[in-house]
């Protein structure tokens, strides 16, 4: 697993998101990602991002939410970090805004690596002090490194 997991492109990194709400939040980090691979429309990846959040909250808690899905058409799995300064309610499990957003999408049929994606993303948050780096970090950059520290 130390093959750069969690490597995440500079343009995929937003140092300061502009929702204010859940859905505001998904579609933003959604964009990003879509604006690159334009064989997915943004609304199916919208959609699937929500049908999970009915399933219940990827708010884990901390300030930290995993949005994740499977979407169709896609490749090989996508990461994109976004970090809210003033936070945004997310339905989290504590209740608290999320301020640190990891999104993964999935293609349809890598399912293993998927999942080891999501448990190490979610390992590498639980860290106070990853967090807390996350939060002082002033460039993509610094943000690329904090994450290149996972194990």
């Amino acid at each position: 697993m130390s093959d750069g997991v969690l490597r995440l492109a500079e343009d995929n990194i937003l140092l300061d998101m502009t929702a204010r709400n859940k859905e505001g939040a998904l579609q933003e980090l959604a964009a990003v990602l879509q604006s690159k691979h334009p064989q997915v429309s943004l609304e199916a990846i919208c959609q699937v991002l929500r049908d999970r959040e009915q399933i219940g909250s990827t708010g884990m808690g901390n300030g930290v939410a995993i949005p994740h899905g499977r979407v169709e058409g896609l490749s090989r799995i996508l990461f994109c970090f976004g970090r809210s300064l003033d936070g945004i309610s997310f339905d989290a499990i504590d209740n608290q805004p999320v301020h640190f957003f990891f999104l993964i999408l999935s293609p349809l049929n890598v399912a293993e690596e998927y999942l080891q994606n999501l448990a190490r993303v979610s390992r590498f948050l639980k860290q106070p002090e990853k967090r807390r780096l996350l939060r002082l970090a002033t460039t993509r950059q610094e943000i690329i490194e904090i994450f290149g520290q996972a194990e």
